[in-house]
């Protein structure tokens, strides 16, 4: 008699499964965009506004999810990511609308839109902290060591992918422009993406529930009170060091934001058509990176030199580099190959993004106690607050910087050197706080004196 056939290894989450925990990330971009980009230019053009109010509005929509944290910890204790998901794709769904809403009403009933406002962007600050630390901590749990690259990949390509084509379709169905056009439109995307959200993650526990037991950090134990679990996190170094590098790496990663435009036009003289393009060619270069350290991650798992930890110093220095470029470019002006170097800026930015992200779910589940969604609600709070302030640097940097030199030129340097340095700085604290290639995250905190000595 033959013996009987092992059964096939569990691989994790499979990729179908993957794609529809991306299919969440882009309904969640798609659903950010109509906040941060078409109410914002509605509020500051149309309706003739500060842009310091929007500016405000988005920051703190960001500065609410320092709850991430406390949120990924209930999807931990609640038994069902798959609720936390969509109740916060509900709640963001919730927000946006009161947010257009406000904007609609803004000219007539200032003081009341300001209200309604607030409490749009505190309720979509909520929404995107408890629907997207949840997701991140289903792939976390659920993703073999050797697909997370990948897996990093697919879901930030299909969120960016979500945010590009909202706002084309979206910018084509509010032409032309009124504010009951608007409130429709809104309301169409908004109801799709929560239904999009809601089927991608019907059942999807249930079918991935061996998974919790392949994965690593797979963990018996009932997880600890909120206190309990921050307080191991606080004292792993292993874990202080990465909250600091996506802290400092995402603040240089959101600084070029606001001003790669302003600085195409000053020092380069495009007109507004041209500076989009040239976002269009970060924005490319971005997904070029980000599919080549999803394949190549994924492919060279453990292989020297494609270990995530190098893909990420390989981005952040890169990304250092290309900045520096553009440093030297704001005095040489025209004739600087800037298309070119805008796109190496956005490949490199891929590079370390996708490889941050894998390198996170490969730590997410580092604690003897701790679940991977109190981990991932505080390395996800840690990125909201530095994306808060890397877009507060480098516009309001650059603002002082021309008021104090009063020579455009060397004001764009300024910033783009302070940009590179934090990526010099970010690559360092990537090689403190990762592990030879991300060895079990276990193994990581029982050699935590070993490795980080």
């Amino acid at each position: 008699m033959h013996a009987p056939a092992p059964p096939p290894a569990n691989r994790g989450l499979s990729w179908l499964a993957i794609i529809r925990i991306g299919l969440v990330q882009a309904s969640i971009g798609a659903m950010v965009m109509l906040i941060t980009t078409v109410l914002n230019r509605l509020m500051v053009v149309e309706y003739a506004l500060a842009g310091a109010i929007p500016a405000a509005l988005v920051g703190w929509h960001y500065a609410v999810q320092l709850g991430r944290p406390l949120w990924g910890h209930g999807s931990d204790k609640g038994g069902s990511r798959s609720l936390w998901i969509a109740g916060g794709i509900v709640v963001l769904g919730l927000g946006a609308i009161m947010a257009v809403q406000a904007t609609v009403m803004i000219q007539q009933e200032f003081t009341l839109a300001m209200v309604i406002a607030v409490l749009g962007y505190t309720l979509i600050g909520v929404g995107v902290g408890a629907s997207g630390t949840s997701a991140l901590a289903l792939l976390a749990s659920g993703v073999a060591p050797e697909r997370r690259a990948a897996a990093a990949a697919v879901t930030w390509i299909m969120m960016v992918a979500g945010i590009v084509v909202s706002a084309i379709t979206v910018g084509a169905l509010l032409q032309p422009f009124s504010p009951e056009r608007l409130l429709s439109v809104a309301s169409g995307l908004l109801i799709t993406c929560i239904a999009i959200t809601c089927i991608a993650v019907y059942r999807i526990e249930p079918r991935s529930g061996a998974v919790l037991a392949f994965a690593e950090t797979a963990k018996s134990d009932p997880p600890p009170d909120f206190k309990e679990a921050l307080r191991e996190i606080l004292h792993e170094k292993a874990a202080r060091r990465f909250t600091l590098f996506i802290f400092v790496s995402m603040m240089a990663f959101n600084m070029q934001d606001l001003i790669l435009e302003p600085f195409a036009g000053l020092i380069f003289g495009m007109t507004p058509g041209q500076s989009t393009q040239l976002g269009g060619m970060q924005s490319g270069g971005v997904l070029v990176g980000m599919i080549v350290a999803g394949i190549g991650g994924s492919a060279f798992a453990g292989r020297l030199p494609f270990e995530l930890r190098h893909w990420i110093v390989f981005g952040c220095l890169g990304s250092a580099l290309a900045l520096a470029c553009l440093a030297i470019a704001a005095q040489v002006g025209p004739g600087w190959p800037i298309a070119v170097n805008v796109f190496v800026l956005g490949f490199c930015n891929g590079l370390f993004a996708v490889a941050a992200i894998g390198a996170m779910m490969g730590l997410a589940g580092a604690g003897e106690k701790t679940r991977e969604g109190v981990r991932m609600g505080v390395w996800g709070a840690a990125q909201a607050i530095a994306f808060g302030l890397g877009g507060m640097l480098g516009g309001g940097g650059l603002d002082v910087a021309r008021r104090a030199i009063a020579h455009d030129p060397s004001a764009f340097q300024i910033v783009f050197a302070i940009e590179a340095g934090l990526f010099v700085l970010a690559a360092w604290l990537a090689v403190r706080a990762t592990a030879r290639g991300l060895a079990p995250a276990r193994a990581i905190i029982e050699r935590d004196e070993e490795v980080f000595a």
